[in-house]
C-alpha cells in the first residue's frame, strides 16, 4: 500500500503536507532545513512529530503556519488545510483561518506573552480581533470558559504573566490558541522547559482539550517516552528528513530505521539500568543538495527509509 493509498484508507486529511522544502540564506549558500517533507492528519487524529534538536521539526511546524521568518524560505512544496492550499493563499484570507482553523501552541509561553498586559486582554484580544468588538459581559464569560477548560481558576483572569507560574504560562497559550476551536493544533515541544510533574498536567491539558474540541494535533518534540502516551501516530524526523512514520503502538514495538532505534533506546527505564552509549552519527553536510528518503511500507500504515548500508544519516559505529 503506497502513502497516497494509506492517507485514502484513513479519510480525508485535515491537513496534507506535500514535499515542504524549507531553506535558510547563509554567506556560504542555503542551509537545507527542511528537506522535502510529506505527511497527513487525519480528522481527530494527533500526529506526533519527533527528533533532536536542529532535525528541523519547529521549522517544518513554522513552515505549514507560514510563518517562516528570514533568512528562512519556503522554496517548494503544497500545505493543505481542508484542501486549500496554505501556501498560495492571500494574506488576507490566510489571516481569517489562524487561530479559526489552525492554531499554535508555541515552544515558549514566557516569550510569546505579552508582560505588560493581564490574561484576559491577550485572550479578549485573540477573539475581538477575529469576531468583531463583542459585549464585554459575554467576553468575560467566554474567557473564564477557556480558563477552566485548561485547568486554571479564575483569579488568573485579572494576573499579569509575571505573576504565573511556567505551567500556567504555557496553559495561557494553550487556552489562546483554541480560543475560536481550530480543526487544527500544532504544538511545538510545549512542554520542553517545565518540569516534569508540570509537564504531565500540561499534556493532559492538550488531551482534554482536543477531545473537547474535536481537534487534530500536531506534536513537535523529542520526548519519546511522553509522545507514546499522548500521539496515534508518529514521525521520526532527521537531518530535515522523516525516516520513519507509523502507528505509535507498531513504530515502538518494531522500529526499522536505526536512529528511530537510537531514539527509542534513549528512553530512561526504571527496571533496568541501561549502559551510556554514545553513536556516532553520519550527517549529510546541510548546505550539500541530497534526495530525500523513499519510505517503504513494512506493515500496515508504518512506512520507513531503509538505509544502505554507509548511507549518510546513519548510525556507523558504537562504543
Amino acid at each position: 500500500m503506497s502513502e497516497r493509498s494509506e492517507r485514502s484508507r484513513r479519510g480525508r486529511p485535515i491537513l496534507d503536507v506535500r514535499d515542504l522544502r524549507v531553506h535558510y540564506s547563509t554567506p556560504h549558500g542555503d542551509v537545507i532545513a527542511v528537506n522535502g517533507v510529506s505527511f497527513s492528519v487525519a480528522e481527530g487524529e494527533t500526529l506526533g512529530l519527533v527528533g533532536e534538536s536542529g532535525s528541523g521539526k519547529s521549522t517544518v511546524a513554522m513552515g505549514v503556519l507560514r510563518l517562516t521568518s528570514p533568512p528562512g524560505r519556503v522554496v517548494g512544496g503544497s500545505v493543505s488545510v481542508k484542501g486549500e492550499d496554505i501556501l498560495a493563499m492571500p494574506e488576507a484570507a490566510l489571516r481569517r483561518r489562524r487561530w479559526r482553523e489552525l492554531a499554535l501552541v508555541p515552544q515558549g509561553s514566557m516569550n510569546s506573552l505579552n508582560p505588560v498586559l493581564r490574561v484576559r486582554d491577550q485572550i479578549r484580544d485573540v477573539i475581538e480581533t477575529h469576531e468583531g468588538k463583542q459585549p464585554r459581559r459575554r467576553l468575560k464569560e467566554r474567557v473564564l470558559r477557556l480558563l477552566d477548560l485548561v485547568n486554571l481558576p479564575a483569579r488568573v483572569y485579572d494576573l499579569y504573566p509575571h505573576e504565573l507560574s511556567g505551567g500556567m504560562k504555557q496553559r495561557i497559550c494553550i487556552a489562546m490558541a483554541i480560543a475560536l476551536e481550530p480543526s487544527l493544533i500544532i504544538a511545538d515541544e510545549p512542554t520542553s522547559a517545565l518540569d516534569v510533574v508540570v509537564q504531565r498536567t500540561v499534556a493532559q491539558t492538550l488531551l482534554t482539550v482536543k477531545a473537547e474540541l474535536g481537534s487534530s494535533m500536531v506534536l513537535i518534540g523529542h520526548d519519546m517516552a511522553l509522545q507514546a502516551q499522548l500521539v496515534d501516530r508518529i514521525a521520526v524526523m532527521y537531518a530535515g528528513n522523516i525516516v520513519e512514520i507509523g502507528p505509535v503502538r507498531d513504530l515502538f514495538r518494531h522500529p526499522h530505521h536505526p536512529y528511530t532505534r537510537h531514539l527509542i533506546a534513549s528512553i530512561p527505564s526504571i527496571r533496568e539500568r541501561k549502559p551510556l552509549v554514545v553513536k556516532d552519527l553520519r550527517r549529510p553536510d546541510p548546505r550539500t543538495p541530497r534526495p530525500t528518503p523513499a519510505l517503504s511500507e513494512v506493515s500496515t500504515g508504518h512506512f520507513a527509509a531503509i538505509p544502505e548500508a554507509g548511507d549518510e544519516g546513519v548510525v556507523i559505529s558504537h562504543a
